[in-house]
């Protein structure tokens, strides 16, 4: 695996403004063409370029792994027919007041982790959608699991005060060694500032030479956790 650094709009928080699964990649169109479709390249997918709502924080707004995208209702016609033009999966549009899925739920095609505050009903949606079990936890005790761990369906990384009843429902849900870490110098929300797949990562511009390592290790590992 390669760890590429990178950064939108002049911010090293690309988990914000971006996401990433094994066959595609969304960035926002305030990041010029050229740079949008080197992230896709780098990772090996298609690029779906597109705001969501107008808003440049694709990362944050939406949940996706190769099965299916949970997406807000605020959604515009225009950026979900951008999204279906590369997207082959199951898409759903949430009816709810909640617009940020990308930090409420952490997937990949193994499984998934959702805000424990999200209600029963929802889970079964998004869970229908994404083909995966989804359970419900925090992690380093706080809700927003999205913006605190990145996953593949190799690895996931995760706030570096992940707590071990955590971890044993990390394991559980992604059926994948698990390991902590940080992005960006020392910035402990993990899933701000990197994105990955199974081929590559790229992090934000600011992530250190040994930050690089543990997510080239935490990301390339293949084992399966019994």
């Amino acid at each position: 695996m390669t760890v590429y650094l990178s950064s939108i709009v002049g911010s090293v928080s690309i988990g914000v403004y971006s996401l990433a699964t094994e066959n595609i990649a969304i960035i926002p169109r305030a990041m010029p063409q050229i740079k949008a479709q080197e992230f896709a390249d780098w990772l090996k997918v298609k690029l779906a370029y597109t705001s969501i709502n107008g808003s440049t924080l694709a990362g944050a707004l939406v949940c996706a792994n190769s099965n299916g995208m949970i997406l807000p209702n605020s959604i515009r016609e225009e950026e979900l027919t951008e999204i279906r033009n590369v997207f082959d999966g199951t898409i759903t549009i949430m009816d709810t007041k909640k617009t940020a899925y990308g930090n409420l739920i952490l997937a990949s095609d193994k499984g998934a982790v959702a805000d424990p505050h999200i209600k029963e009903t929802d889970i079964k949606k998004i869970a229908e959608t994404l083909d995966v079990e989804v359970l419900q936890t925090e992690i380093a005790g706080l809700p927003y699991v999205g913006s605190l761990a990145t996953a593949t369906n190799k690895g996931v990384l995760t706030h570096p005060l992940l707590k071990e009843e955590e971890r044993k429902i990390l394991e559980q849900a992604f059926k994948v060694p698990i390991d902590v870490g940080t992005i960006n110098c020392g910035i402990p929300y993990v899933g701000t500032g990197l994105i990955a797949n199974s081929h590559n990562a790229v992090a934000g511009s600011m992530t250190t030479g040994p930050e690089m390592f543990i997510i080239g290790n935490a990301m390339d590992v293949v084992q399966e956790v019994e």
